[in-house]
């Protein structure tokens, strides 16, 4: 199993960086790096997202949830195609229109506020490493459960080769990997899923209880609800990413990789159609895995399906085939955050440029090793629930307001940003301390969301001076079609290209 194991794993990893190379030469500025030189197709920038999107999380997690929690589990998959009908109802067309790429530019563009642009960067930052330590420390229990080696090197495997896409092209030598790569995706999981399916014949016949008996359905949770099969558990996954999806840094720097906003609407309906076809994936799994790996942990019950139903070569085979799918989860969704974080930074601190932004993706991927390092495995699901939670009480609001109430000011956006990031964080510290406060513990998006929501109006109620000037061109710019806004009506002293 070992060397079928490795094998595919360097496929993928091979491939990866090979596909990442041929970029560079179509990439000679910054916006090259940053967007993709705006150029993006929609079903191509669709795969991209899509793949993205599809993390370890949904790969190996949501599966084994579902093996393990039961039925409840069945609606996290829902949550994000919530997120990404949100985006197209409220973001997609108004935040094109801004001419802001990133976060914080929108952040310092629409509240007139370089201080406020810092602190979103430090909010990017923080959820852009929960998913980058999360998709580590996947590649970490692949290595480690199906070859027997250090997961150190699972970790090494995919930082070098994210590092190297994204150094070498930036965002458009990372979007053409995970585009090539999502259709690789979909292939070995629904292939192998079929084959174990088709192998299994009739002990798949549902019993009283459905799918799953009863006992499938208590369990401990984790980080931001995980694994909670009650009701107020699941709305709060549901709620977590439906609403934070808007804010992920790379998802929502996809918006800018589209020639004009028809383009990136219509990258959003293919995200949501080719994210339908992958949703069939957790739930397949799922129903193998209850039945079949009974009492391994959620996060390892896919990777041991196949040798559990096929012995000899062939299961040796399948396994091989779904590590090489599952890294190249891992890749496609480490370089995107990678890029889409690297580049907030860079900005952030320096005149943005091709130099700074290498710089920035090294140091971003140099703290996220070492925090996989100090922390321990098997909280994948949990780290990107966890930035799910926190983007929808930070970002949301903030995006949401900022497109379409006019009177949102600066210390608006700070106190919310507190109120909500501060809310996610003590919930969650204290779940982890054993307190316990039913469900308000263990689901902290539904109660976290509003605090911010209310605490941006109120604050800025309250600091009607703050309100930027110009707001009413801003507003107009936003809402009015592309072609009537005319030019953008602010650039940025860092980087003149970034507005071209």
């Amino acid at each position: 199993m070992t060397v079928a194991v490795l094998t595919g794993i360097a496929f993928v990893l091979v491939l990866g960086v090979m596909v990442g190379a041929a970029r560079p030469r179509r990439s000679r500025g910054a916006s090259d790096f940053y967007v993709a030189a705006r150029a993006v197709p929609p079903w191509w920038n669709g795969a991209a997202i899509t793949s993205e999107f599809t993390s370890a999380a949904a790969c190996l997690g949501t599966a084994g949830l579902i093996a393990t929690h039961g039925s409840p589990m069945l609606w996290y998959p829902a949550g994000a195609a919530a997120g990404f009908v949100v985006i197209l109802a409220l973001v997609v067309a108004p935040l094109r229109r801004s001419g802001t790429y990133t976060l914080p530019d929108f952040a310092e563009w629409r509240l007139r506020s370089a201080r406020l642009r810092r602190f979103t960067t430090c909010f990017v930052l923080v959820v852009g490493l929960a998913f980058l330590v999360a998709q580590l420390h996947a590649a970490g229990v692949v290595v480690r459960l199906l070859t027997g080696l250090p997961p150190w090197l699972g970790w090494a495997g995919v930082a070098g080769a994210a590092l190297a896409v994204a150094l070498a092209g930036g965002l458009g030598s990372v979007t053409s990997v995970q585009a090539a790569q999502f259709w690789l995706k979909l292939a070995v999981f629904v292939g192998v899923g079929a084959v174990c399916w088709w192998t299994a014949g009739t002990p798949l016949v549902p019993g009283p209880d459905g799918w799953f008996a009863a006992a499938y359905r208590s369990g401990g949770t984790g980080l931001a609800g995980v694994g909670d099969p009650s009701l107020p558990g699941v709305l709060s996954v549901l709620v977590a990413c439906a609403l934070g999806t808007m804010g992920l840094p790379h998802v929502i720097v996809r918006v800018y990789t589209s020639r004009d906003g028809p383009g990136a609407r219509r990258s959003i309906v293919a995200t949501q159609v080719l994210l339908a076809l992958f949703c069939v994936v957790p739930p397949l799994y799922g129903v193998l895995g209850h039945v079949h790996v009974r009492g391994a942990a959620a996060d390892e019950i896919v990777l041991l399906l196949p040798a559990r139903m096929l012995s000899g070569a062939v299961g040796e085979v399948l396994t091989g085939l779904l590590a090489a799918g599952a890294f190249a989860a891992f890749l496609a969704t480490s370089g995107g955050v990678l890029v889409a974080v690297g580049g907030a930074v860079s900005a952030c601190v320096s005149r943005a440029g091709v130099r700074s932004f290498r710089t920035a993706v090294a140091a971003v991927m140099l703290a996220a090793l070492a925090l996989t390092a100090l922390s321990s495995p098997g909280v994948s699901v949990a780290l990107v629930l966890l930035g799910f939670s926190l983007s929808a009480a930070t970002f949301c609001p903030m995006l949401v307001l900022g497109i379409w109430w006019p009177r949102l000011t600066d210390v608006g956006v700070a106190a919310g940003f507190v109120t909500g990031g501060g809310v996610t964080a003590a919930l969650v510290v204290a779940e982890q301390a054993g307190v316990k406060m039913g469900a308000l513990t263990s689901c902290p998006a539904p109660v976290a969301v509003p605090l911010s929501f209310a605490a941006m109006v109120v604050t800025s109620l309250v600091t009607p001076g703050r309100v930027p000037q110009v707001v009413g061109r801003m507003m107009a710019r936003m809402h009015l079609p592309e072609h009537l806004a005319g030019p953008p009506a602010y650039r940025s002293s860092r980087d003149d290209d970034r507005w071209s």
